[in-house]
């Protein structure tokens, strides 16, 4: 939404360093006024430039004391080329794995299955579908699938079809992987599509596929296998 209203760009950087600490709840209510429809969740001075950030859902931007200026990009530390704006992302948006509720999602158990991982998948996602084949391979891995159904009303048929069948697994991975429809919905089961689209809402999922880790980090996107198991080793030591 925010991305929609400012198109980004080099930010004036005539901010005196010394200026004196604005009025955070002053900066808030600025902001608001000025972009339509947003709902400031936090704002916070930053260590550089006398900039503030600004978090509007799962969007970052960057102000001035008195919001004279905004700024939705990407700020990088040139000594060490760090970039500050994903560093601080990955925090904001890091998740407490062990207080979600496995119990609604999907579970694979592959090999040992020691290696733990969830993935939040629309049945009409075509980026699910391709990283569903790719990661076919990935073993030693027990991956829980939050049937997140955000695409359109059909998705929402075939995640009810999936969670209400004898063997879940397998017409998951028929599904994703072989297209093959997972038939229709029994009248008497009740899946849990408003709980987990809810969790979704509230990690601010806004995508699929959506892929998170146990130390809490996640990855947006089909992120190509050997980063994956990468992530998956380092974050199982």
């Amino acid at each position: 939404m925010i991305r929609t209203f400012i198109t980004g760009g080099l930010l004036l950087l005539s901010l005196a360093a010394g200026a004196a600490a604005a009025d955070e709840a002053a900066i808030r209510k600025a902001v608001e006024a000025k972009i339509p429809n947003a709902k400031v969740e936090s704002v916070k001075k930053t260590p550089y430039m006398g900039l503030y950030e600004v978090v509007i859902g799962s969007d970052l931007l960057y102000t001035d004391e008195k919001a004279t200026f905004f700024f939705l990009g990407q700020l990088w530390e040139t000594k060490t080329m760090k970039n500050l704006t994903e560093e601080r992302m990955n925090q904001l948006l890091a998740v407490k794995f062990d207080t979600l509720p496995l119990d609604l999602a999907v579970k694979a158990v592959r090999g040992n299955g020691k290696r733990t991982m969830v993935v939040f998948a629309d049945p009409n996602c075509g980026y699910c579908k391709k990283l569903e084949k790719e990661m076919a391979g990935i073993t030693d891995v027990t991956i829980y699938y939050y049937l997140y159904p955000i695409l359109s009303p059909n998705s929402v048929e075939k995640s009810k079809a999936v969670w209400c069948s004898p063997d879940q697994v397998k017409v998951f991975n028929d599904m994703m992987q072989k297209g093959v429809d997972p038939g229709p919905v029994k009248d008497d089961c009740k899946a849990p599509i408003d709980p987990v689209l809810e969790l979704g809402r509230k990690l601010k999922v806004t995508g699929t596929p959506t892929l998170i880790f146990t130390d809490g980090s996640r990855i947006p996107g089909a992120f190509p296998v050997p980063q994956i198991e990468a992530r998956l080793n380092q974050t199982a030591k």
